[in-house]
């Protein structure tokens, strides 16, 4: 198979400006009359132009030119990139045949150890994006950062999409979780799915008492979806759905960052830039153009092996009174993020590392006799 006839270049005036010698643009491998060659390869930016998915969303077309106008002029990161930026993603007939196109591509290159970094159109898109990982034999844990939790039937795609993954037949889904959403936009029943099916889920007042907390959530991804939305309209008014309230466009970098440092991250998504929308100076582009530049530099900077009875890791043991008898927590020498071992039930379908991201206090709750929720509600998804 052959990805370069699903790509369109790269608008000719963004290669022919001149940029400074340390710029993003001048690390980055660009299709220009030739599609790069990806061998060596570590990550493909993939522009998305597909609106059909939000009724009337027409106007985010144009999207990722003014992303990569931003972009191109940072400047280069401490580390040393092999980034190819493919152009974008020439759309389907119909928008199922832009979801497929996705599918064949992000698959395509992440058997080749590629991760896709997909940037503008819709919110929807990410259901091609989940669709990448149907053939590729493992369960998938996905992150979703938005200010609502799209679960809803609606003539819009968009606002239904969570659903669309959540229900999707053959299921290769293993867990979920949502960061960012406000509670004034978001119907308890559909909170109540959310628990009941054992999913986290971190609202926005509760990611800004500790903000930490949701580094292992997001640590514990395999793909991560970003609505743009989830950004105050303030930092971000270019939203497709801008909202008054929402995360900090700092607090966006640093979610970037998080994600980028994540070992069992393959692919990433950020969605709903409407330029038309934007400030003037299309602040709203700039956010999302720092937000790739932080989850690159993250990228180069993941340190674990994930190899958890290496040298590299400190094996703690908690004993407890009731069962489980002891609970057992990894700390890595490196980084010095923490793990928690989860008992691997008999006749389980997949294999899977019997870990899952944990932080500092869960151990500290586990050595009071207290067993954490995150190993509860992960015991529930291995049963």
């Amino acid at each position: 198979m052959r990805i370069d006839s699903f790509f369109e270049p790269v608008d000719e005036f963004l290669w022919q400006t001149k940029y400074s010698d340390s710029s993003f643009f001048e690390q980055i491998h660009i299709y220009r009359e030739s599609f790069p060659d990806l061998k060596g390869v570590h990550v493909a930016l993939i522009g998305l132009k597909e609106t059909r998915g939000y009724k009337g969303g027409e106007s985010i077309e144009r999207g990722s030119i003014e992303i990569r106008e931003k972009l191109y002029q940072l400047k280069r990161g401490v580390n040393s990139y092999r980034v190819a930026d493919l152009g974008n993603l020439i759309l389907g007939d119909s928008l199922e045949e832009t979801y497929s196109r996705m599918q064949q591509v992000g698959e395509y290159l992440m058997k080749r150890q590629i991760l896709p970094v997909y940037f503008g159109g819709t919110h929807d898109l990410d259901y091609g994006q989940y669709m990448s990982y149907e053939n590729l034999d493992k369960l998938v844990t996905m992150l979703n950062v938005d200010s609502s939790f799209d679960l809803e039937e609606n003539e819009s795609k968009a606002a239904g999409h969570v659903q669309d993954i959540i229900l999707h037949q053959p299921n290769f889904l293993f867990s979920y979780a949502q960061i960012g959403h406000q509670s004034f936009l978001v119907d308890p029943k559909l909170l109540g799915v959310l628990e009941k099916l054992s999913f986290d889920h971190l609202r926005l007042g509760q990611l800004r008492d500790n903000f930490q907390e949701a580094e292992p959530l997001i640590r514990e991804a395999d793909f991560l979806s970003f609505d743009l939305s989830a950004i105050q309209s303030s930092d971000a008014p270019g939203a497709l759905n801008p909202q008054p309230f929402g995360l900090t466009g700092e607090e966006a970098c640093q979610i970037a960052w998080f994600a980028g440092t994540n070992e069992k991250l393959s692919s990433f998504g950020i969605y709903g830039y409407d330029p038309y929308q934007d400030d003037m100076h299309n602040k709203t582009a700039k956010i999302v153009a720092v937000m790739i530049w932080y989850f690159l530099e993250g990228f180069y900077s993941r340190k674990d092996s994930l190899s958890f009875e290496s040298s590299d890791y400190v094996k703690y043991r908690v004993a407890l009174d009731n069962k489980p008898n002891e609970l057992v927590f990894y700390k890595s020498k490196k980084s010095g993020k923490w793990w928690i071992e989860i008992p691997q039930q008999e006749g389980y379908p997949y294999d899977r590392i019997q870990t899952i991201a944990c932080s500092y206090s869960d151990y500290e709750l586990a050595q009071t006799g207290e067993i954490p929720e995150r190993w509860v509600n992960a015991q529930i998804k291995y049963l």
